[in-house]
């Protein structure tokens, strides 16, 4: 059988199209409860390592797991799996059962093996993550212990994604988009452990072991929903097998363009350990806070389309591909302009409060400043880095792998340069800044490839629209700036901070909503319609 002959089925009459919106909906709220838990985890960081040497080795033995996650699952996994996965349920459930058993035999296998070798290498990917922590043997020596107990989370945390690939293929987005929540629980737990001193192991070990704990979970909880679709198949090395081999022709390519963001990270955290102690926190900071509206807007929008855009490029549908595409534009821009406004007018005093909100925190009044720092340059990134997330689905929906990966490596290219270019004058507030410059880069790159090839099309009254997004956040800062001018955030009382931040957040989303409804916008403009349904939409 030739992956030629994987057409879809065709829709079937009088079936209800997919709500788009509804289903980013679901996503947006299940994310939305797993940052806030994730911005508690980090307050309980925050209290228990400031951004002390100790804050620095935990955020390096996270990373690395993290980064290999996205490129073994989250990433480019899913980009490379998802489309091919499209056209076997639409063939069947027997076929997808005969694609899933040998596609999960051999990414358990290659999963297993790597595990055993960073288990293993453990010394050499902390050299490789934290040279700079090299010249101090103490601090080495223990972060590659933490490397050790951490590195097993991605075996774990990428059969969960697998899993959760399956759920969203079958419209199940609500499931694998609240299982995040179980890692941030766990280090909520082991933070809770370390600060009780109920066992004896240092609290950053405490913190490592948590990690691994939260990676069982996550798969545990999944389990049972794969289940429930019958897909929960015995895995077997078979090397014939053609969607296999399709998935692994346009995975090598996905690996690397699915993984800008975590690449550059890895430059970051690379550099960084080179600079003052606090750096890497000051950086893994500031990105915490410019993660919660790319999760809500950018991942919840990223995660429910790529299934849909899959469908539809099987199908042919080239008009709904390019209304889905312009929908998903319209509504990242008009989310994420405003709150990259709010990130920059309002960084300092949103690590402080985020921060500095529990009496006796080791979090300092200059680690929240140059933390803030960090957060004006991330945000200047948070659109086009939104904007990616939406135009990629674009290009992955067709299984093209090959164009992303030459932007990406160019982005990744602009990053490496500008970060070498600024690190040593500017510290790691060059090396934020390098990452904005690299996502307008690559969010660039990729639109142009979209319009070039007649999958995503700007007309006047999608343009007018946008210059109203930016027209209404542009007046939400200088409302901002003028506002809170003068205000001696890092001097006042923990609560009151946060009373005040709360208040100034909760009045310019308003004036925003107000600005855009002045402007013309109303809720119809943000549903997306007229999508033809493919087999199993519900």
């Amino acid at each position: 059988m030739s992956t030629d002959a994987l057409e879809p089925q065709s829709p079937e009459r009088g079936q209800k199209a997919p709500d788009m919106g509804r289903q980013g909906s679901i996503v947006a709220a299940m994310t939305m409860l797993s940052r806030i838990t994730g911005l508690l985890r980090d307050i309980a960081l925050s209290y228990l390592f400031g951004a002390s040497q100790y804050a620095d080795m935990f955020f390096v033995a996270l990373r690395i797991p993290n980064l290999f996650r996205r490129l073994f699952a989250e990433g480019a996994f899913n980009q490379a799996f998802v489309p091919v996965l499209i056209r076997y349920r639409d063939r069947g459930r027997e076929d997808l059962k005969g694609f899933l058993r040998p596609l999960l035999g051999w990414f358990s296998l290659i999963l297993l093996s790597f595990c055993v070798v960073g288990v293993l290498a453990a010394e050499y990917f902390a050299m490789l993550f934290a040279p700079g922590f090299i010249d101090t043997p103490g601090q080495f020596a223990q972060t590659v212990e933490l490397v050790r107990i951490t590195f097993p989370y991605l075996a774990f945390v990428s059969l969960t994604a697998y899993a959760g690939a399956i759920l969203n293929a079958h419209n199940r987005f609500a499931l694998p988009a609240i299982t995040p929540v179980m890692l941030n629980l766990c280090l909520l737990g082991g933070a809770g452990v370390a600060m009780a001193g109920w066992v004896h192991l240092p609290d950053v070990e405490v913190m490592a072991w948590a990690v691994f704990v939260a990676g069982a979970v996550q798969l545990a909880i999944q389990l049972p929903a794969t289940q429930r679709l019958g897909l929960v198949v015995r895995p077997r090395l078979e090397r014939a097998h053609p969607g296999v081999r399709q998935v692994t022709r346009l995975l090598g390519p996905a690996v690397f363009s699915a993984s800008v963001g975590q690449i550059n990270a890895l430059v970051n955290t690379i550099l960084a350990s080179t600079l003052m102690t606090g750096s890497i926190s000051w950086l893994y900071f500031a990105d915490r806070l410019m993660e919660l509206p790319i999760g809500l807007v950018a991942v919840a929008l990223g995660t429910v389309l790529l299934p849909h855009l899959s469908g539809m490029a099987a199908r042919g549908d080239d008009a709904a591909f390019r209304r889905t595409m312009a929908w998903g534009t319209h509504l990242a821009t008009v989310l994420s302009l405003p709150a990259a406004v709010a990130l920059y007018v309002f960084a300092e005093p949103i690590i402080a409060a985020v921060f500095m909100s529990v009496e006796g925190t080791a979090m300092t009044t200059y680690d929240a400043r140059m933390a803030g720092y960090a957060l004006q340059m991330f945000a200047l990134a948070l659109p086009p880095l939104v904007l990616v997330k939406i135009f990629a689905p674009g290009y992955f929906a067709h299984q093209d792998t090959r164009t992303p990966f030459i932007y990406a490596t160019i982005a990744v290219g602009v990053n490496l340069a500008a970060s070498l270019a600024t690190f040593t004058w500017f510290g790691h507030v060059g090396l934020a800044w390098a990452t904005a410059l690299s996502a307008w880069v690559h969010a660039f790159l990729l639109y142009v490839g979209l319009t070039r090839s007649g999958r995503l099309a700007i007309d006047r009254p999608s343009a007018w629209r946008l210059g109203r997004s930016a027209l209404a956040s542009v007046s939400l800062g200088v409302g901002l700036a003028l506002a809170t001018e003068g205000v001696a955030w890092l001097e006042m009382a923990p609560l009151v901070r946060v009373l005040w931040v709360l208040t100034v957040c909760a009045v310019g989303m308003g004036v925003y909503a107000l600005l855009m409804f002045a402007l013309g916008l109303r809720l119809k403009d943000l549903r997306q319609s007229g999508v033809t349904p493919g087999p199993n939409a519900s």
